[in-house]
């Protein structure tokens, strides 16, 4: 395919080159989740309550692996910015070996564990089976998963967004026809409910995953993967590891810090659970646009250091939050206004409609800052320094979120919407610090 220095010319082209089919990429890739439980809600409270609580675990696990590919991101992106695509290929190479092994021990404890991961909560026992149902076909897939993320991760450190977003196009696609056949056995498919849409997921990312693993080895993208001479270097898997688990670790603190927040929600009732739970949903997709314009631009940022180019790097940064602040915006006001709307479009029910409508409009407050953060900390994990985010997501969770989710539902008698506030209040306090982290410019001498 035709090659493109990412490392000169204009910035701003260069970053919507990579960041509109990235920002499609991400938001097909969650459309399957949203997609689920739209067909769930129509199921009732209690499977949307369970799937949405086992979506947090396999996040949490999908953390992990999502993590060490940041270390391959990183070493890519650099190794393609200083023009050493063999380097690269080597770093490709040991990430296989990675992510084989990560996914199917990842697989195996979740398949032990599914039911008793459940009952943390203490929650009813229809809502317990539906999650545990859910997350046992789900860890399943996870090794094919994987390596379709793997896939679509090399070629976009490489420079090559666009074979990733048709692969997510085509196999979402293939999910949304497929989803309702199996969640109601229309058709000769039999009825799986639940089953069905977990089924569906894997099913579809498998195929993702092997159409990228297929295009990666027959040389259709920018770096052209082989095995040849392949033998396991520990010196690469060491420095990707180095350099992933910060990032794993925030990935996985993240996703605690939704299982514990999700403690502070549950003694409010099925109700409030599965209203967080289809706010979480929708953040996914309001904010998809800042994951990809964040991929985009850490991945120039990355290929610029490579380059020896830092000043590049910072523009980059700032051009692709200026265009998410604005995105936000928009955003912000139609959720105000459309949030009733919004939330029947997964269910109908009115005391589920008032509750999470209210959900949805306190949490306009925190999107602007919350892809503010999300670009920088894209931008700082991808040019390989992870540990800061990590640092930041602790202090802020455990020093603001958890105690006024204590103190603000009942000193403040402010209820379950006082929980909602302490996440706002969490996302605020977040992107100030990254702001002051990100201007002191130590992120462009990380050395890798």
């Amino acid at each position: 395919m035709a090659e493109k220095d990412l490392t000169k010319g204009s910035i701003i082209s260069n970053l919507w080159t990579l960041s509109w089919p990235m920002t499609i990429s991400t938001t097909i890739m969650m459309l399957g989740p949203i997609i689920d439980m739209v067909w769930i809600g129509k199921l009732g409270s209690a499977d949307m309550a369970g799937v949405g609580i086992s979506g947090i675990v396999v996040s949490l696990i999908n953390s992990l692996i999502m993590g060490l590919f940041t270390g391959l991101r990183a070493m890519v992106a650099r190794f393609v910015g200083a023009g050493d695509k063999e380097q690269a290929n080597r770093v490709a190479q040991q990430a296989f070996v990675i992510g084989a092994a990560l996914s199917l021990v990842m697989a195996a404890i979740g398949q032990l564990f599914a039911t008793s991961i459940m009952k943390l909560w203490q929650l009813e026992p229809d809502v317990i089976a539906a999650g545990a149902t859910y997350m046992r076909i789900e860890l399943i897939g996870m090794f094919t998963m994987s390596f379709g993320m793997l896939a679509q991760s090399i070629m976009q450190a490489s420079g090559d967004a666009q074979t990733p977003m048709k692969i997510s196009i085509g196999t979402r696609i293939f999910h949304i026809a497929l989803c309702p056949f199996l969640i109601f056995g229309w058709w000769i498919f039999p009825q799986l409910g639940v089953s069905g849409a977990a089924l569906t997921g894997v099913i579809s990312q498998g195929i993702g995953g092997a159409i990228g693993l297929w295009v990666l080895f027959s040389g259709r993208t920018k770096l052209n993967i082989t095995l040849r001479n392949f033998k396991f270097d520990g010196n690469i898997i060491w420095r990707m590891v180095k350099i992933g688990i910060p990032s794993s670790l925030g990935g996985i603190h993240l996703n605690i810090g939704n299982i514990v927040f999700m403690w502070f929600i549950a003694p409010f009732g099925t109700l409030a659970v599965a209203g967080h739970n289809l706010v979480s949903r929708v953040d996914m997709f309001v904010l998809m646009p800042a994951i990809g314009l964040g991929s985009a631009a850490g991945i120039l940022a990355a290929q610029n250091l490579g380059a020896k180019q830092p000043g590049r790097s910072s523009k980059t940064a700032w051009i692709a939050i200026g265009w998410f602040t604005g995105l936000m915006f928009v955003f912000s006001i139609i959720i105000w206004f459309f949030a009733d709307s919004v939330v029947r479009i997964f269910n109908p029910e009115p005391g589920l409609i008032d509750l999470a409508s209210t959900f949805l409009r306190i949490q306009t407050v925190s999107y602007m800052c919350n892809g503010l953060m999300m670009v920088m900390m894209s931008i700082m994990n991808t040019v390989g320094d992870t540990l800061i985010a990590f640092i930041i997501d602790l202090v802020t969770m455990w020093g603001i979120r958890v105690p006024l989710a204590i103190i603000l539902p009942k000193i403040a008698n402010l209820g379950v919407y006082g929980v909602r506030w302490a996440l706002v209040a969490d996302t605020v306090s977040s992107a100030i610090i990254f702001i002051i982290y990100f201007q002191s410019g130590r992120w462009k001498r990380r050395k890798i």
